[in-house]
């Protein structure tokens, strides 16, 4: 009789060849010509300004749509194995899961109606 955790570990030891292996294969194969524009800084095809203009700060609004993609994308977590395995739960499961989903739906349409999901920085598209 083995350890059960044995095939684990064989799976970590291989996961740690295969990735280690990979980065020192790409480091031993691949071309080492650097130039000026490979060591530089890239700014999205722009050359890098030595100051930024508004003084260096990232707009609030970047992090409130990183916050309200990490909330909505941990919603879809959830949802993924209550949906796989939705007809044995039973109806237990089936009252937690909206009662989780009304929960979540309200900081959705708190987000919707101040803005938050619009890409234009709130402004109409209309014309």
């Amino acid at each position: 009789m083995t350890n059960p955790y044995v095939p684990v570990l064989a799976m970590l030891a291989v996961a740690l060849v295969m990735g280690f292996g990979g980065l020192a294969a790409s480091w031993v194969i691949g071309p080492h010509r650097y130039n000026k524009a490979k060591l530089e800084e890239y700014e999205c095809g722009v050359d890098p300004s030595p100051h930024p203009r508004q003084g260096g700060r990232f707009p609030v609004r970047f992090y409130l749509v990183a916050m309200s993609f990490i909330i909505f994308d941990i919603e879809v977590v959830f949802l993924y194995p209550w949906a796989a395995n939705f007809a044995g739960l039973g109806l237990g499961a089936t009252i937690a899961m909206m009662a989780f989903l009304a929960l979540i739906t309200v900081p959705l349409v708190y987000e919707w109606r101040r803005g938050g999901l619009d890409w234009d920085g709130g402004e109409s598209s209309d014309g």
